[in-house]
């Protein structure tokens, strides 16, 4: 998910003389009956499954990257190549696996720059956590991995929700990042962002093992698309590991309170900005509009439209690898 624009048998009726007509309400509710009683053995069995196959699962789970600990749990981190300039990514809401999912824009960067993808608490190979995931603490556990890691300056790029991570982040630590990189990245006045389903819906849906059943009849959503069956394996293991846990869920839940903090902020103004935004955007009304606004509140800040979906990394690996290549260099 991303934050883009988040059933007792009945029993006999008694004998009586004719005629046996029966009402039908009591028809209605004989069948409402069973109908409660086939959904919960079909839910106890959804969820009893569900468990016996994430437990399973687990041996499955190639590990990648580095655990770094932080306030609250270990951070997973995933450092590649070795240019002069470092690229920290950050993910959008709810991504199985941030470091497979950017392995597109990894490929082209890693030749010429240290690319540094960091999963945030309860994604990925990272740990779950009870600290609350406000955009403070979430952007705080970011930076200490990193400065764990020796990474102290760099160009910072996000997908969706991480455009909002990111105000906090270069207001709190401006001297280190050295440009912000959108991809289709949140804006903090975008619609919708309070209109979110519940999350009680989702902790059903967990709960009952639901979001198992809904995955496997969703399809390959990467068919097409620069990964391999094993990158596509993994993620799947790791979206049943990840998706709708307890730390997943309070993200959600703190959404709509991180995006009414993020409109009190804005990029420092002499942080170079890129943005690629999707250029025809079906979804969220006015959404090319929103992001020239936050280009033009920086004195170098621009924004490239593409064509396709919120996925841009997935689809347009190699135009935003240019985009960062030429904020990188402004650093040098």
């Amino acid at each position: 998910m991303d934050t883009h624009h988040p059933t007792a048998t009945p029993t006999s009726t008694p004998v009586r003389p004719a005629p046996r007509r029966r009402r039908p309400l009591r028809i209605i509710g004989f069948s409402l009956v069973g109908l409660v009683g086939l959904g919960a053995l079909t839910l106890g069995g959804t969820a009893t499954y569900d468990a016996i196959a994430t437990a399973a699962e687990r041996d499955d789970i190639r590990p990648y990257g580095e655990l770094v600990p932080v306030t609250g749990g270990r951070v997973n981190v995933a450092v590649t190549g070795s240019g002069a300039s470092t690229v920290v990514l950050l993910p959008g809401f709810g991504t199985a696996s941030p470091v497979i999912d950017f392995a597109p824009l990894v490929d082209r960067l890693q030749d010429t720059h240290r690319v540094v993808v960091v999963e945030p608490l309860g994604y990925g190979l990272s740990d779950g956590t009870d600290r609350p995931r406000t955009s403070a603490n979430i952007v705080d556990e970011v930076h200490q991995a990193l400065s764990t890691l020796g990474i102290d300056r760099y160009v910072l790029a996000g997908h969706s929700v991480a455009g909002i991570y990111a105000l906090e982040y270069t207001n709190t630590y401006p001297d280190e990042v050295q440009a912000f990189v959108g991809i289709d990245s949140s804006v903090p006045t975008q619609p919708g962002i309070d209109e979110a389903v519940g999350s009680g819906l989702f902790r059903f849906v967990k709960a009952t093992g639901l979001a198992r059943v809904l995955t496997a009849v969703s399809g390959d959503a990467y068919a097409g698309l620069p990964y391999t069956d094993a990158q596509k394996e993994q993620m799947s293991l790791l979206s049943h590991r990840t998706s709708m846990r307890a730390t997943y869920l309070d993200e959600y839940e703190h959404l709509g309170a991180n995006f009414r903090h993020a409109r009190a902020l804005a990029f420092p103004a002499d942080l170079p900005v890129r943005l690629f935004v999707v250029g025809d955007d079906p979804v969220v009304p006015g959404w090319e509009r929103l992001h020239r606004a936050q280009a033009a509140s920086v004195t170098d800040g621009q924004v490239v439209l593409l064509d396709g979906g919120h996925y841009l990394h997935h689809t347009h690996a190699a135009e935003i690898a240019e985009g960062i290549d030429a904020v990188a260099d402004l650093g040098q």
